[in-house]
């Protein structure tokens, strides 16, 4: 049958408007979200295609000004102006309206002067295209600020007026720095934790796999005669956050939010607890649902001058069959087994799912300081994690009966020892009951706990000169 030329003709045409309609249509906006944080406030627009954009930042009254190209204002965008909340330190509100024909223009409002930071991310993990807007305070939030105030508005007895604090007689420039601005007011002073738990907190005649740890093959610090006499800083690093949900089990649960829990456990029994009369204090690289790169927690740390860095975590196998804690140490060299490589591997991720804007990083620097790494802070890295292990296990299953060690760029302060703990296989149906379940979670921390302060026991902190 011949083909009707006319009749080709227009199928030809409607082949073209349906192409045309598709181009003029543009990027088409799948998600919004806002991350609201003392350190930042993130935006997010999550698309099908990569978004183009003009953005422009004015101080007085301050807001950022956001133009979107090729873009029809929808519902996913409408959204965004009742998702601010009236507790986000750096957003007031969002308006967001059609500019012109295709083109979006989004307006954030801003409570304080901001260095804003606009950037791309290419599609990883469930995400599609992303445009990130991170509203940075101009003035940045400094750690050892947060300690500072974290430490004066504790609950504390009216310390003697007019009274200094009395230095240290080892050199801690910290804890006098904190004692100088906590005045009027001073700490309680804090019980010391027992060494040894109660017995009807163990499990009776188990002695787990791991406790070789912390043994005569890695032998405790030599001791000085006398207590250190100083405050004890303990940085406890939720994993994941904001953008990053880490893994989920199967009934939902999200790691972000059972670590970050546990962690917030764990600095309220760190904050009320002292070893041999020196107070303890916990540091949170982050204290709500927001990202923070893995360079920036190591320098957190450093900042405050931890005495120890703990990273939570609650780890999703490819099964549900796999069970039980570790715990894990940096290696300089190969990885103690495939395992632990993969490990470090997955979490090591987290910077490309979390959203890092490398174009504002200082290449150079942000390698230095995850190739920073020593073999003294590995030694002491190894009891920490065998003094966590033999105590989590007297709780619960351990996965590997020995701390394992590979290339985690979180555990790469050179000066810190460090460690990584994942609590359990989030991906198992009965592992991840136990997580959501406050009584585990009260478990999990008084294990953590008793770990930390066994290891204090055998190795005393040192002098602190580290400079601030």
């Amino acid at each position: 049958m011949p083909i009707d030329r006319r009749q080709l003709l227009q199928t030809g045409l409607v082949v073209l408007s349906l192409g045309v309609s598709h181009l003029a249509r543009g990027a088409s906006m799948l998600a919004v979200r806002i991350w609201p944080a003392p350190d930042y406030s993130r935006v997010t627009l999550e698309s099908d295609t990569a978004l183009k954009t003009r953005q422009t930042f004015i101080q007085s009254p301050p807001r950022l000004a956001v133009d979107i190209e090729d873009m029809e204002l929808n519902a996913a965008l409408r959204e965004l102006v009742g998702k601010v909340q009236a507790s986000d330190p750096n957003i007031a509100g969002i308006r967001v309206g059609q500019f012109s024909p295709g083109v979006v223009r989004l307006v954030i409002d801003l409570k304080r002067p901001i260095a804003p930071q606009v950037f791309t991310l290419q599609p990883v993990a469930n995400y599609a295209h992303r445009l990130v807007l991170d509203l940075y305070p101009s003035k940045a939030i400094d750690p050892l600020e947060q300690l500072i105030q974290e430490r004066i508005l504790a609950k504390a007895e009216p310390a003697a007026a007019g009274q200094l604090p009395t230095p240290s007689p080892l050199n801690d420039p910290l804890g006098e720095l904190i004692a100088r601005q906590s005045l009027p007011t001073a700490a309680p002073t804090a019980p010391s934790v027992p060494l040894v738990p109660a017995p009807s907190t163990r499990k009776q005649g188990f002695e787990p796999p791991g406790a070789e740890m912390d043994s005569p093959n890695h032998p405790p610090r030599a001791a000085t005669g006398k207590s250190t006499d100083r405050l004890i800083v303990i940085a406890l690093d939720p994993g994941h956050g904001g953008e990053d949900p880490g893994a989920v089990g199967p009934g939902g649960t999200r790691e972000k939010d059972v670590v970050l829990k546990i962690a917030k456990l764990l600095r309220d029994r760190i904050n009320a607890s002292s070893v041999n009369g020196s107070p303890m204090r916990a540091f949170l690289t982050r204290d709500a649902d927001f990202f923070v790169p893995l360079h920036v927690r190591v320098q957190k740390a450093r900042r405050v001058q931890a005495d120890l860095f703990v990273s939570i975590h609650a780890d999703a196998f490819f099964t549900p069959q796999a069970s039980g804690a570790s715990v894990f140490a940096l290696s300089q060299g190969a990885a103690s087994s495939s395992a632990a490589r993969w490990m470090a591997q997955k979490e090591n991720k987290a910077d490309l799912i979390g959203g890092l804007n490398l174009g504002a990083q200082d290449a150079q620097v942000q390698r230095a300081m995850l190739d920073m790494s020593t073999a003294a802070q590995i030694k002491d890295s190894l009891q920490l994690g065998g003094s966590l292990l033999r105590e989590i296990g007297g709780v619960g299953r351990l996965h590997k009966p020995r701390v394992e060690q590979a290339g985690f760029a979180v555990l790469k302060a050179p000066d810190i020892p460090s460690v990584l703990v994942e609590t359990a296989f989030i991906s198992n149906p009965q592992e991840e009951e136990k997580l959501r379940s406050d009584a585990y979670q009260q478990q999990l921390t008084d294990a953590l706990m008793r770990g930390i302060v066994h290891y204090f026991a055998r190795n005393p902190p040192l002098a602190r000169n580290r400079a601030m």
